[in-house]
């Protein structure tokens, strides 16, 4: 199998598959293969945090051009994996200099897989887009074609708790990657003070209950293949019995009044507002926190869209500033794609890592907020 994730997130992913008791776990690019059993396949699907769709590779095999693809996809089995009633969608992905259009070859596995049927049964299955019976995926790496069956349907990012947004929010995935790089287990108080509407709140907090990402969740693909165990999946699905007790609290805040509105919906509808305590309240002036031992995170805007330099700067500085005099004792994280704006929060970062955050290039950086004197040497080092 086959679990893709983002860049800069396969070691946490590789981490998760072997928690979750995956066998031959290989990290690749934007992906982590592993191997396990249909339960395996189940659980990864609805336990697995940080990837983005599980993938059961079918056949592999090497074509020189579309009509060598289309007589190797004719020759599959397709009635191993659907009937002729099924409807289809084609996911290609193609790095090569011999296929170049994508789409083109989607035409082309359609074309293979209709013909199968044709001469099979004398029927035509449909393709799809939305909600298909079966989705694949199709990666042509130079010649190389591998067919796989898509598991999980939507994407894995899309839990099924967000009700509500507002610009640029960050991915579910991505946010769930970025709070284990962080250590996060549950295990102190967590402060966003740029929360938006909330994903780094609602996932740290479901990762402190263990509740899994996919309770959430309409469905997912297998549930539609003709070997779906339906006692096997309600066994899955029921079993809380890895969930936890949390004994701190998650703080979300933000400048913007419809921000915090926003989150609080997605609070409600992820059923964590226990554990959350929400408010309206500009990072300057967040006041009396218990930040000893706490995890900060965040997700400040990058400037990609309007904003000035200077503003951008500015912003960072308040961070910074913020840091150093209301979150003495606290870890803090932050992630951003303005390298010139994270020079201005003025602290010396104790770690730093790069990834992506859609198609911008990011910097995740730690900061360890001290206490009192001690920080002036480090600080300034």
């Amino acid at each position: 199998m086959l679990a893709k994730t983002f860049k800069g997130l396969e070691e946490v992913l590789a981490q998760e598959l072997i928690e979750l008791g995956a066998n031959d776990v290989l990290i690749e690019r934007r992906a982590v293969s592993f191997s396990g059993d249909k339960a395996l396949l189940y659980r990864a699907n609805f336990s697995l945090r940080t990837a983005l769709r599980i993938l059961v590779p079918i056949v592999t095999f090497k074509a020189k051009d579309t009509d060598g693809l289309y007589e190797q996809l004719k020759r599959i089995n397709w009635s191993k994996y659907m009937t002729a009633e099924n409807t289809f969608a084609i996911d290609a992905t193609v790095y090569s200099e011999v296929f170049r259009n994508s789409r083109f070859v989607t035409y082309r596995v359609k074309d293979a897989i209709v013909d199968y049927w044709m001469e099979k049964a004398h029927k035509r299955p449909n393709v799809q887009v939305q909600e298909p019976d079966i989705q694949l995926n199709v990666h042509i790496s130079a010649e190389q074609v591998t067919v796989s069956l898509d598991s999980s349907g939507e994407s894995l990012h899309k839990r099924g708790y967000r009700v509500a947004t507002t610009e640029a929010p960050i991915n579910e995935v991505l946010a769930a990657g970025l709070l284990r790089m962080a250590g996060w287990k549950g295990q102190s108080d967590f402060y966003d003070p740029m929360c938006g509407s909330g994903t780094f709140v609602v996932e740290a907090a479901l990762m402190a209950r263990n509740i899994a990402p996919g309770v959430f969740r309409k469905g997912f693909a297998f549930e539609k293949w003709p070997d779906f165990d339906a006692d096997l999946w309600n066994e899955i699905y029921n079993d809380d019995s890895a969930e936890r007790e949390f004994t701190h609290t998650i703080y979300g805040s933000d400048a913007s009044f419809y921000a915090v509105q926003q989150a609080a919906k997605n609070v409600k509808s992820a059923g964590v507002q226990k554990d959350v305590v929400l408010r309206q309240v500009r990072l300057e002036e967040l006041k009396d926190l218990q930040t000893e031992g706490a995890l900060v995170m965040i997700n400040p805007p990058y400037g990609e869209r309007l904003a000035s330099n200077k503003d951008m700067e500015e912003l960072y500085g308040k961070i910074g500033t913020a840091l150093k005099h209301q979150f003495a004792g606290a870890t803090a994280w932050i992630i951003s794609s303005n390298t010139a704006a994270m020079k201005c929060i003025g602290l010396k970062p104790s770690k730093k890592m790069r990834l992506l955050n859609g198609e911008l290039d990011c910097q995740f950086n730690q900061y360890e907020l001290f206490q009192g004197k001690r920080n002036e040497a480090h600080l300034h080092s």
